[in-house]
């Protein structure tokens, strides 16, 4: 039991769900840039001024990258790009605006960067095509 919060025979199940849940909530941010869904007015206006060639690479990366990140399909090597991806995101489009994340709107950046730098180290775990293609 780690503290007797919960047993350490459930870390498989929990390194599934952040990979899983990261995944997911990544995808969003690439069907809401390639596919419109889902989007709101705000979100519409905050997209409005980017340029179309920013917003399909940088939704093509997500929407790509948050589907092989919730199979665990090439973990590793895609959470090591998506990290430097989003490192990038955050000195490029966050930073210059404020030192402090909460005033930039970097947090999310800057999560999502080392969730994926964890995983890039981690691996996809036990629940995943790339575990089930190390069994074969």
């Amino acid at each position: 039991m780690l503290n007797g919060i919960l047993p350490a025979s459930w870390t498989g199940y929990t390194h599934a769900a952040l990979r899983i849940m990261t995944g997911l909530l990544f995808l969003q941010h690439g069907t809401a840039k390639i596919l419109g869904f889902p989007i709101n007015d705000g979100l519409r206006s905050m997209l409005s001024g980017t340029p179309s060639m920013i917003l399909n690479f940088t939704g093509l990366m997500e929407l790509v990258g948050g589907i092989l990140i919730i199979l665990g399909l090439f973990t590793r090597v895609t959470a090591f790009i998506l990290s430097g991806f989003m490192a990038a995101a955050y000195f490029i489009g966050h930073a210059s605006q404020s030192f402090f994340p909460i005033l930039n709107f970097g947090e999310l950046a800057i999560m999502f960067c080392f969730v994926f730098l964890w995983l890039a180290t981690a691996g996809a775990g036990p629940f995943s095509v790339d575990a089930m293609r190390r069994k074969a």
